[in-house]
């Protein structure tokens, strides 16, 4: 469920109606839904309630807008992070640095030193020799630094090629066959409290099966580790539980998945942790958008719209479907192919998409661009960076500005040899 609906024949986010932000924020703009993202946030939680032992830490990744993090801090989540930036987003939007996981493949030695300094609760071990290096940093600083290790459980998610990430070949995680011994080697390292496993094998996932497989695998690696002597607390389960970006194509449930954790990690006695992106922002947004022209095309029409792939990155990057919807919708219908204005073939949202019918100057939205919208805009063409509102009830607030063309100019240089 979400809180974007009509109301007397116009799309409103929660009392909001999107007209009204274009009256003043303009188009191409993200909007998103504070209640939304609290039923999402609660559900997801309640979703676990069977469970003894559980942290929550949001995949800063999907959307790090601070105003969205802080939704997020105030329901209890931490955060997941794989950058230095996340983390700074993460503690400026009040999150405890002790509530952060720190993911990622390519962590670099300032970024672990810093994380080191600011207290971050976890860090998500890639390979053994970021271990090592982890374990010399801390211990030079005078600390310990909490840490699991990462496996790749060769489990394909039967996802999407390009966020699939437990398969061998993907870069993620250690073989699973050679788990236990890098972790005895790294567990005996001062500065490192290596406290249990880790594994993520893909986003958008609609099929549960992978998932159980997969912990099922880290669930035997967890149990030879033990009965090897060493002392596991913790395992992170990871996230990629899926949003219908079709209607009528319904992911399982967090209830579904809550239950399928219930059944697999029975008897761990371990702290779980879980690490839930796109399932908490996802349907909470969309981007809010204004057809340019309708243009007659020689099979269909094409619905020329002022957002375009810079703004919206997913479907020229990965054939993604996003509802299109009018805001003042008549109820007549159209067969449209749906594009934006960058010069690339590649920036077209829809193909033969029986869409509400639409003219220039109507207003409509791409819906469930909540999560890895915003996130992955550029300024591509010199176009502005696109802006992103937070609606709470019947008020709203500009929460990232649109930046101009020319504050993006002015952040670059002629270099005096090319001076006239």
């Amino acid at each position: 469920m979400d809180h974007f609906q009509l109301i007397d024949g116009a799309l409103h986010c929660e009392a909001v109606p999107l007209s009204r932000i274009v009256q003043e924020v303009g188009t191409p703009v993200y909007v998103y839904s504070r209640a939304t993202l609290e039923r999402h946030a609660r559900v997801f939680r309640e979703a676990l309630s069977g469970l003894p032992r559980t942290h929550v830490a949001f995949a800063i990744k999907a959307n790090p807008n601070i105003a969205v993090l802080k939704v997020l801090q105030k329901q209890g989540f931490g955060a997941d992070i794989v950058s230095g930036g996340e983390m700074k987003r993460a503690l400026a939007a009040g999150m405890d640095a002790r509530d952060i996981v720190f993911s990622g493949v390519g962590k670099t030695r300032e970024e672990l030193s810093a994380a080191l300094e600011a207290g971050v609760g976890q860090f998500n071990i890639e390979l053994e020799e970021e271990g090592v290096v982890l374990a010399a940093l801390a211990h030079a600083m005078g600390k310990t630094a909490d840490a699991v290790l990462r496996v790749n459980p060769d489990v394909d998610a039967g996802t999407h090629a390009k966020i699939s990430t437990g398969k061998k070949e993907n870069k993620f995680g250690v073989p699973i066959d050679e788990a236990p011994g890098i972790f005895a080697r790294l567990s005996s390292l001062p500065g490192l409290n290596l406290r249990g496993l880790a594994l993520h094998i893909g986003s958008q996932i609609f099929d549960l099966g992978p998932i159980e497989a997969a912990y099922g695998k880290v669930g035997a690696v967890m149990a030879d580790l033990r009965a090897a002597g060493h002392s596991i607390d913790r395992i992170d389960l990871g996230g990629g539980l899926g949003v219908p970006y079709e209607r009528d194509k319904v992911p399982p449930s967090p209830a579904d998945y809550g239950a399928m954790v219930e059944r697999a990690t029975r008897g761990w006695d371990v702290d779980l942790y879980f690490e839930p992106g796109r399932v908490i922002v996802g349907n909470a947004g969309v981007l809010l958008t204004r057809v340019i022209w309708v243009k007659p095309g020689a099979v269909r029409p094409f619905v020329i719209v002022d957002a375009a792939m810079n703004d919206l990155a997913r479907p020229a990057m990965y054939d993604a479907w996003h509802d299109f919807e009018a805001v003042a919708p008549t109820g007549e219908h159209m067969e449209a192919n749906i594009a934006g204005p960058v010069c690339e073939s590649g920036d077209t949202f829809a193909l033969a998409r029986q869409i509400d019918a639409v003219k220039a100057g109507d207003l409509a939205v791409f819906r469930t661009a909540g999560a890895y919208g915003a996130t992955m805009a550029s300024t591509y063409n010199s176009r502005a960076l696109v802006p992103e509102v937070l609606v709470d009830g019947g008020r709203y607030a500009i929460v990232a500005d649109r930046i101009a063309p020319e504050t993006i100019i002015a952040a670059e240089r002629v270099p005096d040899f090319l001076a006239d």
